[in-house]
């Protein structure tokens, strides 16, 4: 008897950076600030109901961007813990003084295989809509990012048109991104397991000695240096 095939043997897998995720706690000063430094405007503002966030965008190209986000305050209760630890101490703390880059998203065509392949340790998947964009993505269930962000949250587009298509090309691209964690072995092994290998350059740091990442933009103004 043949063996049913595997969701992974069916769909060939693909996953690539989609977003940058840059935190701050009042949407407006964060905005200000974030201009200021990249020397760009950013988008309107989008709302994102569910989760009682909203946000900014920036184009980094023609396949991803930057997300500037902040709690709403005008917003409603979310349905979980906020995405990206927003609603953590620890969080709340890193972002008092200015924005401070939280993680990053990768997109793929198989969000349900991925997260099985990983053991679920990106969170549930959830269905997230904001006007005519629809899209699934993974949320841990305290909300807080893997890792402290070096893992990305997983993300599915459900729509043909992705937000960098809506953005305006202000000449900034991302450049690369690197990270230091006491056990660099760990991240390069669940990087792989989500087919994103050398996405995230990575060194090793003492133990116990907690985790940076950032992630280096050139702009108009020459490269800038966002870290979390």
């Amino acid at each position: 008897m043949i063996a049913p095939e595997s969701p992974e043997s069916i769909i060939h897998t693909t996953s690539t950076l989609d977003h940058l995720v840059i935190g701050c706690t009042d949407l407006a000063r964060g905005a200000a600030w974030l201009e200021r430094f990249l020397g760009v405007k950013l988008s309107d503002i989008g709302t994102h109901e569910r989760m009682g966030t909203h946000n900014r965008l920036l184009s980094l190209g023609p396949d991803c961007f930057l997300e500037l986000i902040a709690i709403d305050p005008g917003g409603g209760k979310p349905f979980m813990p906020r995405w990206f630890g927003l609603d953590t101490i620890d969080v709340q703390e890193r972002i008092a003084q200015k924005p401070r880059l939280l993680g990053w998203v990768a997109r793929t065509n198989n969000i349900d295989g991925l997260s099985e392949k990983t053991g679920g340790i990106l969170g549930g998947t959830h269905a997230i809509a904001r006007g005519d964009f629809k899209w699934r993505i993974t949320i841990p269930d305290d909300g807080y990012p893997v890792e402290a962000g070096l893992i990305p949250t997983l993300i599915q587009w459900d729509v043909p048109i992705h937000p960098c298509q809506r953005l305006v090309d202000q000449q900034c691209r991302f450049e690369w991104m690197e990270a230091a964690h006491p056990n660099p072995a760990k991240i390069r092994y669940l990087l792989g397991e989500l087919r994103l290998e050398n996405t995230l350059i990575l060194t090793a740091t003492p133990p116990y000695s907690g985790m940076t990442m950032c992630a280096y933009i050139r702009t108009p103004n020459g490269v800038k240096t966002l870290m979390s």
